[in-house]
């Protein structure tokens, strides 16, 4: 098995061993409990005893065990503190408090008409959603494209991340590196999009396909 295929197959496995319908553990509504559960998930994760922290903190351990269990209120001081020595940023320690979950819906032909930064004469980026400050590390644009007898074809398009495309209506053949994709509807295409990649040939017009790009959160990136 090639080292490409077992990799395809690891990231089936992964797929496949996922309960989508497992119930995750309640975020915590009180303050001291939140931060009491971060603390003691981030020091089992660097595999360290309470005893290790103490060390590496000044804290006593006493004061620590109070901590995780969410007796008491530890001070900004000893957050810093714990935040140096568990290697995360401070603000970790309050994910779980009644941290929001942020969701968009867009109604069928409302999503927003951008210019993205690259964008070829004729090519319609409508954007579908979009959340801000998401604590996943991770970015993620989902566009309807839509190109018609007016556009160019543009095959060097190139940015950051993933790209995920899927056809809906006509006949595009997409370049991505050395390689041409007939695409009819249905069809996907997922790649990494640094590579050189965009419509090479228009088939049958009107051609409308989503596209998702994933990156790490920062600034921009052209599609």
């Amino acid at each position: 098995m090639t080292a490409e295929k077992l990799a395809e197959a690891m990231a089936v496995k992964h797929w496949l061993d996922q309960n989508p319908h497992a119930v995750r553990e309640p975020r915590e509504n009180n303050l001291e409990l939140a931060i009491g559960h971060a603390v003691k998930e981030c020091r089992k994760k660097l595999n360290i005893t309470i005893a290790d922290l103490a060390s590496a903190t000044g804290v006593s351990s006493g004061m620590l065990s109070k901590i995780e269990r969410g007796n008491i209120s530890p001070s900004l001081g000893t957050l810093q503190s714990l935040s140096k020595a568990l290697g995360v940023p401070i603000t970790t320690f309050f994910r779980g408090y009644e941290e929001p979950h942020k969701a968009t819906f867009v109604k069928s032909g409302q999503g927003l008409n951008i210019e993205r930064r690259g964008t070829r004469a004729g090519h319609q980026y409508s954007l579908l959603g979009h959340i801000d400050n998401n604590t996943t590390g991770v970015s993620v644009e989902p566009y309807l494209i839509t190109l018609t007898t007016a556009s160019d074809v543009f095959p060097t398009f190139q940015h950051d991340g993933m790209e995920f495309l899927h056809m809906l209506e006509g006949r595009v053949v997409y370049r991505h590196g050395d390689q041409l994709y007939d695409m009819e509807p249905g069809d996907s295409l997922f790649f990494d999009a640094d590579a050189p990649h965009g419509p090479e040939q228009l088939v049958q017009l009107p051609c409308r396909y989503l596209s998702i790009i994933s990156y790490p959160n920062k600034a921009g990136s052209e599609a």
